[in-house]
């Protein structure tokens, strides 16, 4: 049983919500952004409070509660304040830079990667090995990171690669003798 489902979800400050039938719409100080809920769900807004209920009490339905719940609440919160991903890159040479709107990445390789920053998300290198990446959707920015982080991810013997910024690399010791 969704626990997570279960809560109320708070409209924060200067965010205004609108439910209209399955369609849920949020726009706030940063942007504006918009969620389809399940049919096995259904959402009501009363008293600044969005609650999500399942239809039934079959297992897609549950399944879907909490997952609707939480991607609502995620949708409020990057409306009101945006969410932001770290990487850091590990290694000589490694450096990354804006070419434009285009990510530029010296990863070690032959030739560098650009990487063209997704509609929505914004992406800015205040030193040559840290990318920030904002933006107001959660699921956009983690896959950008993601993304970013999977052209060279960090290997255990010498740490080097892409990494988040709260990321621990567990080491491994070598080759002996």
């Amino acid at each position: 049983m969704s626990r997570i489902g279960k809560k109320p979800i708070a409209v924060p400050g200067g965010v205004t919500v609108n439910v209209n039938g399955q369609t849920v719409s949020a726009k706030g100080p940063k942007g504006q952004l918009e969620f389809v809920v399940n049919d096995l769900c259904s959402v009501a807004l009363d008293n600044n409070e969005i609650t999500v209920t399942p239809v039934d009490n079959s297992k897609p339905a549950r399944s879907m509660w909490g997952m609707s719940r939480t991607r609502i609440s995620n949708m409020l919160e990057g409306v009101a304040n945006e969410f932001t991903k770290t990487l850091e890159l590990v290694g000589v040479g490694y450096r990354a830079q804006m070419k434009g709107s285009a990510l530029n990445l010296a990863l070690g390789y032959s030739h560098e990667i650009d990487y063209p920053a997704p509609e929505g998300v914004k992406i800015a290198t205040p030193k040559p090995t840290e990318i920030v990446i904002t933006g107001i959707d959660k699921q956009k920015v983690g896959q950008t990171a993601a993304e970013i982080r999977g052209f060279r991810s960090p290997e255990p013997y010498k740490g080097k690669g892409v990494k988040y910024q709260d990321e621990y690399i567990f080491r491994k010791e070598g080759k002996k003798k």
